[in-house]
């Protein structure tokens, strides 16, 4: 399949974030974090644009919530190939998944050294989840349903798109 420079993504970086969710009927307890509600997956592009979430249970590993994502990406975006991730997304059976899909995934691994150190394309995809910070409404996951939460979150990132498309 032939692909023109302007057409999309070619790489992307997967992550997720866990907020609180007070008022959620659907939420979960992220063990790590000590958080009760909910994880959100994303995958964004080599920029920092919003490509795919995907909202879980806060209890929900980050490699199961990825392979929604996984298929996702690949039925909208055919000729991305190579994705970034950190460890809690070198399992086994995402792996298969992505390699089934025909993705190459990167694990970005933290070094041994001391004091704070900017991990390379991981820094992309923590600086989208401080874009969608900025909006208060995402600060904590308010809604009780999973569809309008996740609205929020586009509507966030388009406006978003929409201010630096204006700034050029």
């Amino acid at each position: 399949m032939s692909r023109k420079a302007d057409q999309g993504p070619t790489g992307g970086v997967l992550d997720s974030q866990t907020v609180k969710a007070p008022f959620a009927r659907v939420r979960g307890y992220d063990g790590g974090k000590r958080i009760v509600g909910r994880k959100r997956h994303v995958a964004v592009d080599t920029e920092g644009r919003l490509l795919m979430v995907n909202l879980t249970p806060a209890d929900v590993s980050d490699s199961a919530g990825a392979q929604t994502i996984l298929a996702a990406v690949r039925k909208r975006w055919p000729w991305l190939k190579h994705l970034f991730a950190d460890a809690g997304y070198d399992r086994t059976k995402l792996m298969d998944k992505a390699a089934f899909l025909d993705f190459v995934v990167e694990i970005v691994r933290r070094s041994d050294q001391q004091g704070f150190r900017v991990l390379p394309r991981r820094w992309v995809v923590e600086r989208t989840f401080g874009w969608m910070i900025r909006w208060r409404r995402l600060v904590r996951d308010y809604e009780r349903r999973l569809d309008v939460s996740e609205a929020m979150i586009h509507v966030a990132m388009g406006a978003l798109l929409l201010r630096k498309v204006a700034h050029r």
